[in-house]
């Protein structure tokens, strides 16, 4: 790299570096694909108290047609109510609204695999040792009932 050009390696999030990695992906996704592909667009689905304080709830966002789904958390306190089926429900709901194919998601084998099973929702990886002596699950679920094509 004669020209001065050079790779470091950095602990502090540096935004510009984001936002280079990010544009540069995002043109180049976006060349190969129908528009809006890549959107990012949020979909939240909120679990609120009785004040309207979000404790928990679905953050996802659109992503190469598919709603992934990023976190999902809900309080002890709330559990065993069907509230976690319910916020399923609906961020599918809202998704095949949308026009998405499909969901799909990591979880720890600690979390919640079986209840996305329950759900619908085939393993179509698993990560072992992802945390040490755990594993990562990766679920998916088309939304038009069609069974996961295998590539």
């Amino acid at each position: 790299m004669s020209d001065g050009t050079h790779i470091t390696v950095e602990d502090a999030a540096d935004p510009a570096a984001r936002a280079a990695v990010l544009d540069g992906l995002m043109a180049y996704n976006a060349a190969r694909t129908p528009p809006g592909t890549f959107t990012g667009q949020p979909l939240l689905v909120v679990l609120r108290d009785a004040e309207g304080a979000p404790v928990g709830g679905v953050v996802g966002r659109h992503r190469a047609g598919w709603l992934y789904l990023e976190l999902f958390h809900i309080p002890e306190s709330y559990r065993g109510q069907g509230l976690g089926q319910k916020i399923l429900e609906r961020a599918e709901a809202e998704a095949r609204a949308r026009g998405l194919a499909g969901v799909w998601l990591e979880t720890y084998a600690f979390q919640a695999p079986g209840f996305y099973a329950r759900m619908g929702y085939t393993t179509v990886g698993v990560l072992p040792g992802c945390p040490p002596g755990q594993a990562c699950h990766f679920l998916a679920k088309r939304l038009d009932g069609a069974p996961l094509e295998t590539p």
